[in-house]
């Protein structure tokens, strides 16, 4: 699939929905990977880092991420905090 399929647009789009919420919960984050994105999400003061994928599951499309997170699309604010809280603890 490339990222001009439906497929591929809606990923973008929910991956930018939640790298729009990064900032305000003081995290970074830049979509990577050209036509099928994956969001590089970073805390610049502990530097923890992680990669963010959006894919469809039974329930719709989900949030994945290393290590063991998983949240719905539908909340992306949710998804912004459950990604700072991991990140901020010390490696």
């Amino acid at each position: 699939m490339t990222g001009t399929s439906a497929y591929g647009r809606e990923r973008r789009a929910y991956l930018e929905a939640l790298a729009a919420r990064l900032p305000e919960r003081g995290l970074a984050g830049r979509l990577v990977g050209g036509d099928e994105p994956v969001l590089w999400v970073w805390h610049p003061r502990t530097r923890r880092q992680t990669i963010v994928f959006a894919s469809p599951s039974r329930e719709g499309w989900t949030f994945l991420w290393s290590p063991d997170g998983q949240e719905s699309v539908e909340e992306p604010g949710l998804t912004a905090e459950t990604i700072r809280n991991q990140l901020s603890q010390p490696a």
